[in-house]
């Protein structure tokens, strides 16, 4: 079975909202995992926002690199800089791709306008899970 790899600095919003996605749209077929440079915990508005989406994430929880799962993977998908640039080594059979986003928990303002960057980066992950999927369909 195919298994691909989320990974964030944290593990707390980005790369759990990218689980959480891959679990609904990638299915079963799919072995799915997030991971962490470091283990933040997992963002109350990262759970929020997906639940809007009607994906329960509230049980998942920040997890460091497993070098073990990183290596037996076939696709690892970085989703901040951070990541790319401090993700231990891989063998070249893992594939990978960078999707440079920005850390919601980094936003600014009130609890509604944090929201709203929390949605916009989810609906950015929703839209490249859904693109992700018609490629490995096709």
């Amino acid at each position: 079975m195919p298994q691909i790899y989320f990974l964030c600095t944290g593990n707390a919003c980005r790369s759990q909202m990218a689980e959480g996605f891959a679990r609904q749209i990638l299915g079963d077929q799919w072995t799915i995992a997030s991971a962490g440079i470091e283990v933040h915990g997992l963002n109350p508005n990262a759970v929020t926002v997906m639940a809007e989406k009607g994906i329960d994430i509230s049980s998942q929880r920040s997890k460091l690199i497993d070098r073990n799962y990183l290596n037996a993977s076939d696709l690892v998908v970085t989703l901040c800089g951070d990541a790319r640039d401090r993700c231990p080594v891989t063998p070249p059979t893992v594939q990978k791709a960078h999707w440079p986003l920005p850390d919601p928990a980094q936003a600014q303002g009130t609890d509604a306008q944090k929201l709203v960057i929390f949605r916009q980066v989810r609906d950015e992950i929703e839209e490249r899970l859904l693109r992700l999927a018609r490629t490995l369909e096709g």
